[in-house]
């Protein structure tokens, strides 16, 4: 499809040098066509002109070879020192800064905060809650020396410090930002959640019950939605960022659902398409596409039709037609796949639908829900869909974002396991491969 309009004050776009005007191209008007023709010739010739190192990964298959091997290399003048670090300005939703992007030619800018998870969770309760501190650990220590099935030389992330922070939860304008009216969430809904205010009914609805009311389980709530919002920032900064939680794709304006509370997508792109609300930290951007490849419909950020309606949100949800939500919502594209599909089958749906969402729809944004509940033995799951499928998957959705120029956030979405850290380094593909579209484009080079 055609190169995406974006604003020319993006930092990211204009080290791609993208010099498209802030309006949305406009399908009819030939000159527009013309101007979008001869961007993608140039951005092709500029592919082109990449290395051979980087040639050799180009291919989206994702067999354990030695050019998978070989791109795991890192430059040890990268690394972070650890010293104290100034905030940028533009990342107003940042409490300390990572290791930065434009020296690190291993992985993307990742968000990540140490209370996304806490302590005495229910041990037996369907929801692992420390799923997102065992992620972050597999993102630090995961590789092939302790994990044979690992494809990687070294851990993916060299240490916790060089995880972006978000704000914490005092720290943050939270009715500014997610309540009306200029928020997407409805102003009483959001203060009793604040409050710990919900009734047993809500709180059964959500599933967490009487959790519901302890105050770690509302800050972490808070967290996972600026950390989504700080990884829009990163995002339109340096094309491509990632959360270590969020994907809360259940939620609505007014009440939660199915283990999510507030919306962290509908949120973050109100965020980015207000450049008022933003204070410009991301300017001309109109139109985001929440893709969601959860195995549940993301039946919450359908709903948020004030979004639809403005053509600010637009929402393609890829999930197993038999499962929950019972009743579905009308997302932009529905892709409702049948119970026992597998990986072949799978990524012929996801590439066609993906295809068309981004022809259509023309984002100049992409919030990615990289759910692993698709998975063969995930237990609320009910698709055949292996490890390597979701490897396919997520390296063809982030390759397709970032090889047409659109910004592009992952967020973890569900997953449900016993075996926890298994689920967490399966949460951890699609941060591997985020990392793989990184160096596979130089990323860094990109200014």
């Amino acid at each position: 499809g055609a190169l995406t309009s974006v604003s020319t004050s993006s930092k990211y776009h204009q080290r791609l040098n993208f010099l498209c005007p802030k309006r949305i191209f406009q399908r009819t008007a030939s000159s527009t066509r013309s101007f979008c023709a001869g961007r993608q010739n140039l951005f092709s010739t500029k592919l082109r002109l990449l290395s051979a190192f980087d040639s050799k990964y180009f291919s989206t298959s994702i067999s354990r070879s030695s050019q998978d091997e070989g791109y795991h290399s890192y430059n040890e003048s990268a690394a972070n020192t650890n010293g104290e670090v100034s905030i940028d300005p533009k990342l107003s939703v940042c409490s300390r800064m990572g290791l930065e992007p434009l020296r690190n030619r291993f992985h993307h800018p990742i968000v990540n905060h140490e209370n996304y998870s806490f302590d005495d969770w229910p041990p037996n309760h369907t929801f692992p809650m420390d799923k997102f501190a065992r992620l972050a650990q597999a993102l630090t220590t995961t590789c092939k020396k302790n994990t044979p099935s690992s494809r990687l030389p070294r851990p993916l992330v060299r240490s916790h410090e060089d995880f972006f922070r978000p704000l914490d939860m005092e720290e943050a304008p939270l009715y500014q930002w997610f309540a009306e009216p200029s928020g997407p969430l409805e102003s009483k809904f959001l203060s009793r959640v604040l409050n710990g205010r919900l009734t047993k009914e809500e709180c059964r609805y959500i599933g967490f019950r009487e959790q519901m009311y302890r105050p770690e389980l509302i800050r972490r709530t808070v967290l996972e939605v600026l950390g989504t919002m700080l990884s829009c920032q990163l995002a339109y900064q340096y094309g491509l960022s990632s959360n270590v939680a969020g994907g809360t794709h259940h939620a609505r304006r007014n009440k939660g659902a199915g283990y999510t509370i507030l919306n962290d997508l509908a949120i973050a792109a109100n965020f980015i398409t207000d450049e008022k609300l933003n204070k410009k930290t991301i300017v001309g951007v109109e139109r985001v596409l929440v893709i969601d490849t959860d195995v549940h419909q993301g039946d919450g950020t359908a709903s948020f039709s004030a979004l639809h309606d403005q053509n600010r949100l637009f929402t393609l949800s890829l999930h197993c037609a038999d499962n929950y939500p019972q009743l579905k919502a009308t997302s932009t594209y529905d892709v409702g796949l049948p119970a026992g599909c597998d990986d072949d089958e799978y990524m012929e749906a996801l590439q066609k639908s993906v295809c068309q969402a981004i022809s259509e729809t023309k984002p100049q944004f992409v919030l990615y829900d990289a759910g692993v509940d698709v998975y063969a033995n995930d237990k609320l799951g009910r698709l055949k869909i292996t490890e390597n499928g979701i490897h396919q998957r997520d390296r063809y959705v982030i390759d397709k974002c970032v090889g047409e120029g659109i910004p592009v956030v992952a967020v973890v979405g569900g997953g449900y396991d016993k075996d926890v850290n298994a689920l967490a380094r399966r949460h951890a593909i699609v941060h591997e491969e985020c990392a793989f579209v990184w160096r596979k484009y130089k990323m860094w080079e990109r200014h």
